[in-house]
């Protein structure tokens, strides 16, 4: 699959089969968040692969929206430095993150972490260190069934020389 058409076809999953993801293709996908762009070349981000099904299941409950982080076999949390980019940086690893996955052939979904209540409960849950944030989790597996929500098309939200 090439870049334009993984970009095209990416969609959020939140069902996943049980299936073990393969860890050549775990670390593949994490090698991808960790060459996002990055300001200044600053690098802050972390990144903490959790397949144990317990603390998938802490995490699961510890949000409110990501209830099905415990289905995924695999959760990847994006963690950054905090720092004057941090946030920017942090969503350009987990925009790489959730487009590998589907390059994979597996499913995934971005669950917020940063600014979240139980953002700092997950930190401290996955030994980070101070001064690091949440800025993602990301289950990710093979799709029970693809994601397909529709997309507001081209014509209604681009605008040439003015809104």
């Amino acid at each position: 699959m090439d870049a334009i058409e993984a970009l095209k076809t990416r969609r959020s999953v939140r069902s996943f089969k049980p299936d073990p993801v393969p860890t050549e293709a775990v670390e593949d996908i994490v090698d991808c968040g960790r060459l996002a762009a990055t300001a200044i070349n600053i690098q802050p981000w972390e990144f903490v692969v959790v397949q144990d099904e317990g603390v998938r299941k802490r995490i699961a409950d510890a949000t409110d929206h990501g209830k099905f982080i415990a289905e995924a076999p695999v959760c990847i949390v994006v963690l950054c430095k905090h720092g004057n980019y941090y946030l920017e940086d942090g969503c350009a690893a987990t925009q790489n993150i959730l487009v590998a996955a589907h390059c994979h052939g597996l499913g995934s979904c971005w669950v917020a972490g940063d600014k979240k209540s139980y953002a700092e409960a997950i930190r401290k849950m996955l030994g980070a260190p101070d001064g690091h944030v949440v800025v993602s989790l990301i289950p990710i597996g093979y799709p029970v069934e693809p994601g397909n929500p529709p997309k507001r098309p081209l014509s209604e939200v681009l605008h040439w020389e003015k809104y």
